[in-house]
């Protein structure tokens, strides 16, 4: 069965049914179709076009529906172009001509992007808390490196050290950015299309602000061209998901050269590497590098969305069917990196000795020698001269820069003091520095914002657990719960 045979002699031909059947992936809608489908016969009834006993078989038809997805044995005909074809040819097996009223007053173009919002809703909040999962991991390993410090790098060289809390909570800082990121788009898409048609509304009494209420969404669409066209929310979803996955890739390109023989900064516990086919010594940081690989795929799927959408005429065009197959793809493989690497990131082992040994070479003091003489009373510019000449002759000469400071009138033993093993890295005490003092009321701020994203998304959760018709949909995600430090590993 088509949902539009009526118009057409003859069918589909094979190979336009092989380019254009969707059902194959928008599968995936199934439970937000009939969610949707639930609030639209509610709404039929309130217009005075099904009564309350056609409602009734109609809504007990869709729950058995919902039944066989939930239990796998939904059965799929040849003929279903797409999920919305699938279950309402499903209803009018159960229900016989009554079935066939499902659709009265509605289109598949504001039907599908209905679900499609119930859907990013409902994914886009779940992957938000894995998001905070990952935090709270960094945050529990932040908590326990105490005093241990590395290289800070800019250009990939050495440059100043930096605590290892410090380090971790940076990539904990982007990820909160992330967090507010998604939520803000779920905002943004929190409007019901239901009630738009085709693109231009019905004349039948139909109540979109009814649906969109039953459907637990904000609001409803404000135009009806807009509504059917509108994919700005996907574009979003794949920018905020490329963008996550880039800071992923950043986290697993970091482990890459860590756990290298040439860095030694760590080594990953066995269950979060792999090995070699041939080579029996390896041990490979496989679930790094897929983080950071994964990212290519994300982008392309943001790149390939815009393309998609930058030359449609209003209202729907049938190119956006192509909106479901990358959202549905780049939601599925951040989570399973975000709870990989969450695992990754729990289990490492940290190789604090060999960390300080790389940030204790004397020129990673430079800039506090600079600014000794700063604080002297040189201007910063001669300052950044004259221990610069100092660097240079050190390298050039092959001599101590320990001794050249000592030897220097401006510098001596309190120069020299600054390059002892350790001192540089407390002497950061700046607000969000990288030194202990600071750390202090970073690690508490931090803290505070996990709080209020979890806050934050336990009452999204809530409000979508709180809808009339959230019985046709799976459970909504549990909003990540403290204490912050007690996450899993993965």
């Amino acid at each position: 069965m088509t949902l539009w045979q009526g118009r057409f002699a003859e069918g589909m031909a094979d190979e336009v049914a092989e380019l254009s059947v969707s059902v194959s992936f928008d599968k995936e809608l199934a439970v937000d179709d009939i969610a949707g489908s639930k609030a639209h016969v509610r709404g039929l009834v309130k217009a005075g076009i099904l009564t309350d006993e056609e409602a009734s078989s109609l809504i007990d038809a869709l729950a058995q529906i919902a039944g066989e997805f939930a239990a796998g044995v939904f059965a799929f005909a040849p003929t279903d172009e797409d999920i919305h074809t699938a279950v309402e040819r499903r209803c009018i097996e159960l229900c016989g001509d009554l079935g066939a009223k499902l659709h009265t007053g509605r289109s598949r173009n504001d039907q599908v992007a209905t679900d499609l919002r119930l859907w990013s809703r409902r994914s886009l909040l779940d992957v938000a808390g894995v998001v905070v999962a990952l935090q709270e991991v960094l945050l529990r390993r932040a908590t326990e490196a105490g005093d241990a410090y590395l290289p800070g790098y800019t250009h990939l060289q050495r440059a100043q050290p930096v605590l290892l809390a410090h380090h971790l909570l940076a990539h904990g800082w982007a990820l909160a950015r992330d967090v507010d990121r998604l939520v803000s788009t779920v905002e943004r898409l929190d409007v019901s299309p239901l009630g738009a048609g085709a693109l231009a509304g019905s004349s039948l009494p139909l109540d979109p602000d009814f649906v969109a209420e039953q459907l637990g969404f904000a609001s409803r669409f404000d135009n009806s061209l807009d509504a059917v066209s509108d994919r700005d929310f996907v574009a979003e979803a794949l920018f905020d998901l490329a963008l996550l996955g880039v800071h992923l890739s950043r986290m697993g390109e970091e482990i890459v050269l860590w756990s290298s023989e040439e860095w030694g900064f760590c080594t990953l516990a066995d269950q979060y590497a792999t090995g070699s086919s041939m080579l029996p010594q390896k041990k490979n940081p496989d679930v790094a590098e897929l983080a950071r690989g994964k990212a290519g795929r994300l982008v392309g799927h943001l790149t390939g969305m815009l393309t998609t959408l930058k030359g449609l005429p209003l209202a729907y065009n049938r190119d956006l069917q192509e909106d479901k197959e990358p959202l549905f793809d780049a939601v599925a493989q951040v989570r399973a990196t975000l709870r990989a690497l969450a695992g990754l990131y729990a289990t490492v082992e940290w190789h604090q000795e060999r960390m300080q040994a790389a940030a204790d070479g004397p020129t990673s003091a430079a800039v506090d020698l600079a600014e000794l003489l700063v604080a002297r009373g040189t201007p910063f510019r001669q300052a950044h001269a004259l221990v610069a000449g100092l660097v240079r002759e050190s390298t050039a000469r092959h001599v101590p820069l320990v001794e050249l400071v000592q030897a220097h009138p401006d510098l001596g033993d309190a120069g020299a003091q600054l390059l002892e093993p350790g001192v540089p890295v407390v002497r950061r005490t700046t607000p969000g520095g990288a030194g202990p003092v600071p750390l202090t009321e970073q690690v508490e701020r931090f803290v505070r914002r996990l709080d209020v994203d979890r806050s934050r998304l336990a009452i999204r959760v809530q409000t979508l657990r709180a809808a009339p018709v959230a019985d046709a949909a799976p459970a909504a995600p549990a909003a990540p719960a403290g204490p912050a430090g007690a996450a899993s590993s993965g």
